[in-house]
């Protein structure tokens, strides 16, 4: 008997151990680099730096840049969530590449991301219709716009989408002139960087993984 009581002893020692091991030192996917004390507002426009060989080949082609990627803050029931269009980043065997709505956490993941950054319109009102509109692209499942065509609005890429969100609230959040490239994709739009200059934002926070 007291034998039977020492090794259930243990084994519930090591199921203790077990749970601290993996709540303490789990993957470095299950890290983030977004600070906690940010309030986010709808509308908000977050920029990454990513880690991947496709977010080295923007930041090369863009020579003007510092980010790969833009998402834009909407308000999901209630929840501030991120919608921004993205490949290569599924949810569960058989995703497509297609628009996502993402926590903070999830969207700056340190696998994800190296140095992000928030920046707010200075209108709100405008602000909270581009979310809205963001909104609605996420919820009719629109796919990644592989082609990159920013004419046809029924597929979308990263800054298609949220220049098309802020288009829809009377905000051209374009500057410059249009970028193009052809390796190692074809491509002719903007890149984030011509976001990331429009003075009509306002830096809020940048940060990165330390």
């Amino acid at each position: 008997m007291e034998k039977t009581s020492q090794i259930i002893s243990s084994l519930l020692l090591l199921a203790v151990c077990l749970i601290l091991f993996t709540t303490t030192a789990g993957p470095k996917d299950e890290t983030t680099i977004f600070p906690k004390g940010i309030e986010l507002r709808e509308g908000d426009l977050v920029f990454r730096l990513g880690r991947s060989m496709a977010s080295h080949a923007i930041t090369a082609a863009d020579h003007n840049g510092n980010y790969s990627h833009v998402g834009i803050v909407v308000d999901s029931s209630g929840f501030l969530r991120i919608v921004h269009a993205i490949p290569d980043e599924h949810d569960f065997p058989g995703d497509v590449d297609r628009v996502k709505i993402d926590r903070p956490e999830i969207f700056f993941m340190s696998s994800r991301a190296k140095i992000g950054e928030v920046m707010r319109p200075i209108n709100h009102q405008q602000a909270h219709i581009a979310a809205e509109t963001a909104l609605r692209i996420y919820q009719r499942h629109t796919l990644f716009d592989h082609d990159y065509d920013a004419t046809d609005s029924t597929k979308m890429y990263c800054t298609e989408l949220v220049l098309y969100a802020y288009d829809s609230a009377g905000l051209n959040l374009a500057t410059g002139p249009l970028q193009k490239i052809t390796f190692p994709i074809s491509f002719e739009g903007y890149f984030p960087s011509a976001i990331h200059a429009s003075p009509q934002l306002s830096s809020i926070c940048v940060f990165q993984e330390f």
